[in-house]
């Protein structure tokens, strides 16, 4: 058994639904996968004392998790009073629409076709529903909508699929970018160094009780895997798939087309910083 206060960010151990933090709490969907890890996490979030909570990523279009998310509310003594998205993946977003009409919601993202109500997110904005504060942080580079937010209160940060709580994010060429992804694990990384942030609450897998360590992690990760790309280009591999199948020839071969996705977007990078 791994020991997880050696592993990267600290995971708790199993992802379970159930309070994370003061104002937080995680209703696990029942979509596990390769790529989804053990299930979207999807986050009520609410003030200790307030009977309004907002929810983060509903997840899938499966109504038996929207009604458990709701469920879980309500026992708290508490009202879903807004949806949120971190992105537009199915895996975040198909439920969104059926959640908030079983709530009477709006939805708020930052993609306008996501949007149900006149009102988006995005920088500077501040979810203050039932009294909290709670900031919108871009980071696009997994999608180019991606979002977080951050809840000082409970020095956290919910990063949707920037940064997992097991494993490292796919860039997905052509929406994903991985100059913005970098741009975005380093104002992630101000956070936890300019403001406290100790906690992440990733989209999937489970809660990271060292955020600064989590992000120096995958900052470290991305250069090493650019500098394996840039070595196999100048080995002689060009085409993206050559590349994945010399680079990642340790992964699981099932694998292999979303990193053909990520191995795309550094070779983007790569071409467009003059490098190759």
């Amino acid at each position: 058994m791994s020991d997880a206060a050696a592993l990267p960010g600290q995971p708790r151990g199993a992802v379970l639904s159930g309070p994370a933090t003061a104002r937080t709490v995680n209703v696990l969907a029942p979509n596990p996968s390769a790529m989804t890890l053990d299930g979207t996490n999807t986050w009520i979030v609410a003030e200790p004392d307030s009977d309004l909570a907002v929810v983060i990523d509903p997840g899938p279009l499966d109504d038996v998790h929207l009604r458990a998310v709701i469920d879980t509310a309500e026992r708290a003594g508490r009202r879903v009073a807004l949806t949120l998205l971190t992105h537009g993946h199915p895996d975040h977003a198909e439920g969104a629409a059926r959640f908030a009409e079983l709530t009477r919601t709006k939805v708020r993202a930052l993609d306008p076709e996501l949007r149900l109500g006149d009102e988006g997110l995005g920088t500077g904005d501040v979810i203050t529903t039932g009294g909290l504060e709670m900031y919108v942080v871009p980071t696009p580079g997994h999608t180019a909508d991606s979002l977080s937010f951050h809840l000082p209160a409970d020095q956290a940060v919910l990063t949707g699929d920037t940064i997992l709580g097991r494993g490292t994010t796919l860039v997905a060429h052509p929406d994903g970018r991985l100059g913005d992804y970098l741009d975005s694990l380093r104002r992630l990384r101000s956070l936890t160094v300019d403001d406290g942030v100790h906690t992440v609450l990733p989209g999937h897998g489970p809660v990271l009780d060292d955020a600064q360590g989590a992000v120096e992690f995958y900052l470290a990760h991305r250069a090493h895997r650019l500098a394996q790309v840039e070595t196999a280009v100048e080995s002689g591999y060009r085409t993206s798939s050559e590349v994945v199948a010399h680079v990642y020839a340790d992964v699981d071969r099932s694998l292999w087309p979303a990193a053909e996705l990520s191995v795309r977007a550094q070779l983007d990078y790569l071409a467009e910083h003059g490098l190759i």
